[in-house]
C-alpha cells in the first residue's frame, strides 16, 4: 500500500473504537494518543499509523476532525512560525567553485550528498519540482497540517550558474504545483528537465494570487560574485523574496586558502547590492576552514554584525565537516587541518550564538550530513541544542529570533509592546519593527530600509522599502481566524501602519514591499498599487 492510498473506509469497523475513544478523551496528549491507537490495531502486529489516522477522522468527522488533529499533529515545529516550508533541489549541474571543503557526489547538485533528507526525498521525484513540491504537501496534508501558505526554498549550489530557461522552467512548474495541488493527486511521469518562458511563468504566477494554496515566499540560493543588478532583477520577475548567499568567512587569507573563488569586497558588494533591492538575506558563515582557528574564527563572526557591510536578517552556521569527497580530505590525511574537538566547537558556536543581535534569526547550525559521511568531527547535528543547554547552565539567554518566536503560544494584543531597533546598513538606515510580550517573546515584526542612496531601479524612487513582514503562529488555513493566534490579532496591518508614518517622517513619497506571489492581494488590500516587481503605498 502506497503512502497515500489507504482507505478509511475499508478498515471502518476497526477504526470507529479507536476515533470515538480519541474524541471521548477529556484531556488527549501525544503519549495518550499512542497509548488509544495501541489498543485499537489494525492487524495484529500493525497499528494505524498517525496519517491514515487523520485521513480516517477527516473522512468520518469532519467538523471536529482539527481540533484532535491539532492535539496529536506530527513535527508541529515546522508550520509554527506561520508558513510551511518547502524544500526543494535543483538538478545536478556544474558550480563554478572550487571550494576546499565542499564534497562532490556526482548525483546531486554541488555541495549535496545523497543521504540528506532534501536530497532524498530531490533524488525519489527524480529532481523534477512538481513533483517535489506536490509530494511535500501531501506528507504535510497527511499530517494535519494546513498547507495553503508555502515558502519555497529551492536548493543547489550557485542557482544563478544554471542556464536561464531552466531557471525560469523550474519555477514555472513549482506554481503549476502548487496550483493544481490536492492530496489525493496522482502524480504523472516525472520531468527531469525542461525551459520555459518569461510569459508561460507570469501566467502561473498570476493564477497563485488567487489559488487555494499560495506561494507566500521564495528563496534562491548563490554565491556573492555572482550577485549582479540584472541578475537581482531576474530574481524578483521569478518571485524571489529572500536569497542565501555562501558567505563563509569575511578573512580574505581564509577565502583564498580555502579556494572559494571570491574576496570580502564581493561578499559586501553582494550584500549591498541584495539590501537595496529589498531582499531578505540569509547568509552562511563557516567555522573550521582551513587556514582559522576557535580564535580567529570568534574575531571573524563578531565582523558580521559589528560592521555595517553585512548585518544578515538570517544565518545559517556551518562547521566545517570532513566527506571524504572533498578536496579537503588530503589536507586532512596530511595532517594539515582537523576538525575541532566538542570543547573547541561548543566555545566557538556559544560565543557566536551570544553575539547574534534581536534582528537576525538563526535558521540552522551544523549542516544535515549523515554521520555515515562525516569522516572526522562533530557528528551531531543538536548542536544547537547543546550549546543553548550550556549557556541556559551559565545564566545566558540568547537574543536573535528564533530563540523568542511566541511559537503556538496564546497571545494577549493587549499585552504586546510595540519596539523599534534601529541600526545602520550599508544602504542606509534600518528599522526592526517588532510586537513583543513581557517576556520578550516575539509574535510578530517588519524590517523597514530607509535607504539614503539613488534606488537600484527606477520603480523604487523615492521609496522606502518593507523587505520582510512576519507573524507567527501556526500555519493556518487562507480565511481562517482564531482569536488568540497572532496571525489573526491585525498585527501585520499595525506594524506596515507604523512603517508608513516612519517613512513619511522621513520624507518618503512612498512605501514599497518586496511582496511574494501570493501576498499580493494581501497587500492589495491595503492600498498598495501593484508594480513590474514591487508594490507600492502613497504617503
Amino acid at each position: 500500500m502506497g503512502k497515500f492510498d489507504f482507505n478509511p473506509v475499508t478498515h471502518k469497523n476497526k477504526l470507529q473504537p479507536l476515533l470515538k475513544e480519541l474524541m471521548l478523551s477529556d484531556s488527549l496528549t501525544v503519549k495518550k494518543y499512542h497509548s488509544i491507537v495501541r489498543k485499537h490495531p489494525q492487524t495484529k502486529n500493525r497499528v494505524f499509523s498517525k496519517s491514515q489516522v487523520i485521513a480516517a477522522l477527516r473522512q468520518f468527522y469532519p467538523s471536529t476532525a482539527s481540533a484532535i488533529i491539532k492535539k496529536i499533529q506530527a513535527k508541529p515545529i515546522r508550520t509554527l512560525s506561520g508558513v510551511v516550508p518547502v524544500t526543494l533541489l535543483t538538478k545536478s549541474y556544474p558550480c563554478p567553485g572550487r571550494c576546499l571543503y565542499c564534497p562532490n557526489d556526482p548525483q546531486m547538485p554541488k555541495s549535496y550528498l545523497s543521504a540528506e533528507p532534501g536530497a532524498q526525498r530531490a533524488a525519489q521525484n527524480h529532481f523534477d519540482p512538481y513533483h517535489q513540491v506536490t509530494t511535500r504537501l501531501q506528507t504535510y496534508y497527511a499530517n494535519g497540517h494546513s498547507t495553503d501558505k508555502v515558502e519555497l526554498i529551492v536548493l543547489g549550489g550557485t542557482w544563478s550558474a544554471y542556464p536561464k530557461g531552466y531557471k525560469i522552467w523550474f519555477i514555472k512548474r513549482c506554481f503549476d504545483a502548487l496550483n493544481n495541488f490536492f492530496p489525493d493527486l496522482t502524480l504523472t511521469k516525472p520531468q527531469f528537465s525542461g525551459t520555459a518562458g518569461w510569459l508561460e511563468l507570469k501566467k502561473a504566477q498570476l493564477k497563485n494570487r488567487t489559488s487555494t494554496i499560495r506561494c507566500v515566499g521564495l528563496s534562491l540560493e548563490t554565491r556573492p560574485d555572482f550577485i549582479t543588478s540584472s541578475q537581482l532583477i531576474d530574481f524578483r520577475r521569478l518571485g524571489c523574496t529572500k536569497v542565501q548567499i555562501g558567505i563563509q568567512s569575511l578573512n580574505n587569507q581564509v577565502l583564498k586558502a580555502n579556494r572559494r573563488g571570491h574576496t570580502v569586497k564581493a561578499t559586501k558588494t553582494a550584500i549591498k547590492l541584495l539590501r537595496s533591492f529589498g531582499f531578505k538575506i540569509q547568509a552562511h558563515w563557516m567555522a573550521n576552514l582551513y587556514g582559522s582557528d576557535a580564535k580567529k574564527d570568534i574575531a571573524d563572526f563578531k565582523k558580521l554584525f559589528s560592521q555595517k557591510a553585512y548585518r544578515p536578517d538570517e544565518l545559517k552556521i556551518y562547521p566545517t565537516s570532513l566527506i571524504a569527497s572533498a578536496p579537503l580530505m588530503a589536507y586532512y590525511q596530511q595532517g594539515l587541518w582537523q576538525p575541532y574537538t566538542y570543547q573547541q566547537l561548543l566555545t566557538v558556536l556559544s560565543a557566536c550564538l551570544l553575539q547574534i543581535p534581536p534582528y537576525c534569526r538563526v535558521t540552522r547550525v551544523i549542516r544535515d550530513f549523515s554521520s555515515q559521511d562525516i569522516i572526522s568531527g562533530n557528528k551531531s547535528t543538536n548542536f544547537r541544542q547543546i550549546v543553548e543547554n550550556e549557556l541556559k547552565k551559565k545564566h545566558k539567554t540568547l537574543s536573535e529570533i528564533r530563540s523568542r518566536e511566541i511559537r503556538n503560544q496564546p497571545v494577549n494584543p493587549r499585552l504586546l509592546k510595540l519596539k523599534v531597533l534601529s541600526y545602520q546598513t550599508s544602504i542606509g538606515t534600518e528599522k526592526f519593527l517588532q510586537f513583543v510580550d513581557s517576556q520578550n517573546r516575539l509574535a510578530a515584526f517588519l524590517r523597514l530600509s530607509l535607504p539614503s542612496g539613488p534606488a537600484p531601479v527606477k520603480e523604487l524612487s523615492y521609496s522606502a522599502l518593507i523587505r520582510e513582514l512576519h507573524v507567527y503562529g501556526p500555519a493556518l488555513a487562507i480565511g481562517i481566524h482564531q482569536s488568540d493566534i497572532p496571525q489573526h490579532l491585525g498585527l501585520g496591518k499595525s506594524l506596515i501602519k507604523q512603517a508608513a508614518l516612519i517613512a513619511q517622517k522621513h520624507h518618503y513619497q512612498k512605501l514599497a514591499v518586496i511582496s511574494a506571489v501570493g501576498t499580493t492581494p494581501y497587500y492589495q488590500k491595503l492600498n498598495f498599487t501593484t508594480g513590474n516587481l514591487y508594490q507600492f503605498l502613497s504617503l
